[in-house]
């Protein structure tokens, strides 16, 4: 798919050694600090509340700015906010407010980076091509992100706390480096590129991506289905390293390894995604995934075996890659590419916005009434959830194989 794919790809897998390295290790340093289930919650609400609060305005700087330029400088200052991080652990002077700001920074960062790099995509491969680069990018967060960095991250972080935040901040410098590299990007990856004096203003520029999507029934319906189901997953799995230490009886490393259970159900789901989208029909392929997040919370409910749970999480990782490949090539079928930005960061706002409050809700629930009755009361809501979209998802099929526009 041409070189400056591939140095894209390099720079995936880079970025994602680093973030499944912290995702494992991040957790630990919160939890070797504090026990407060609240606590613990705050760290991921951290990092998850700037898509609440910069996605839209984010989106509208994507489609307005140098995307390649934008996406270089934020992963040199996650590098360099990373390297306090790793700094500070290392000297012994790490605080829990240190982490929640230096988790915003990179939360606020990544709603810039995710933003415009996801135009970069269609802008370097054929449409045809779509479901493969996806299942290229999907396959790399998996094997790297998650299958080798998270055991890698609980077995760095049991021998020196710091490591793992120092991996993350070289591994972000490294992908700065390589999108730096990609040249067939043009400035915006848009077909126009209109002088300042004509630009609409910020709001209005936003308020075009909120009525696109808005108006696409099918995007509107998935960006809601994923806000209330990323509510309630957030709100369950906020506390899941001391779900895994308390309930299951899992130290550092066994946390490590139970992470892999994702990675290898996301492997398998990157492998069998493409056969996938060619043989069953796109709403098939979302409404059993609805029925999976259901069983995932139902499962970790009601078992304390460790292997039972890794199993479970392993279906879900199946899910989740196939799920995204599918909303991901829904989209760019679907958005123009002038668009791309602000509609992505208006999805993002809602899907992710839902992950957010999810993380501040469930530490105050599991706060109050333990870490348990939260998988529970996901897996009720995840029904209600699956009955209300299940219907709309089908027009999801006709969608997914018109063609992309200009």
């Amino acid at each position: 798919m041409g070189p400056d794919f591939r140095r894209l790809w390099a720079a995936s897998a880079v970025a994602n050694l680093g973030d499944g390295v912290a995702m494992a290790a991040g957790p630990l340093l919160v939890a070797a600090i504090t026990a407060d289930p609240a606590a613990v919650a705050g760290a991921a609400f951290a990092q998850q509340a700037p898509w609440l609060l910069f996605a839209l305005i984010s989106g509208a700087w994507a489609d307005r700015l140098d995307r390649r330029l934008l996406v270089v400088t934020v992963d040199l200052i996650r590098a360099a906010a990373l390297a306090i991080l790793a700094a500070s652990v290392a000297t012994g002077t790490a605080t829990i407010w240190l982490i929640y700001a230096v988790l915003f920074i990179l939360g606020t960062c990544e709603t810039l980076a995710d933003t415009a790099a996801a135009a970069f995509v269609p802008a370097l491969v054929p449409p045809s091509r779509l479901p493969t680069a996806n299942s290229w990018l999907g396959g790399t967060f998996t094997v790297v992100g998650q299958f080798a960095a998270k055991p890698l991250g609980g077995w760095l972080f049991a021998i020196a706390a710091a490591a793992p935040f120092g991996l993350q901040a070289v591994a972000f410098a490294g992908a700065a480096v390589l999108v730096g590299g990609i040249r067939s990007l043009s400035r915006s990856t848009a077909p126009s590129d209109p002088a300042p004096s004509e630009r609409p203003s910020m709001v209005l520029e936003i308020r075009a991506g909120l009525r696109w999507l808005w108006g696409h029934r099918l995007l509107r319906t998935l960006a809601v289905t994923m806000a209330f189901a990323n509510l309630v997953y957030c709100a369950a799995f906020a506390t899941f390293v001391l779900y895994a230490q308390d309930r299951l009886g899992l130290g550092s490393t066994g946390y490590g390894v139970l992470l892999t259970a994702f990675a290898v159900g996301g492997l398998a789901g990157t492998l069998i995604a493409p056969r996938l989208l060619r043989t069953l029909p796109a709403a098939v392929l979302l409404r059993a995934g609805l029925l999976i997040e259901v069983a995932l919370h139902a499962t970790l409910a009601t078992t304390t075996a460790a292997p039972l749970a890794a199993a479970m999480i392993v279906v879900f990782g199946v899910h989740t890659m196939v799920w995204g490949n599918v909303v991901w090539t829904l989209r760019q079928r679907s958005v123009p590419s002038t668009l791309y930005g602000r509609v992505t960061s208006v999805y993002s706002f809602v899907d992710l916005g839902g992950a957010a409050l999810g993380s501040l809700l469930g530490g105050v629930v599991a706060n109050a009434y333990g870490i348990v009755p939260m998988f529970w009361t996901a897996a009720a809501a995840m029904t209600v959830i699956a009955v209300v979209g299940w219907r709309p998802l089908g027009v999801a099929t006709a969608v997914f194989r018109a063609p992309v526009p200009g």
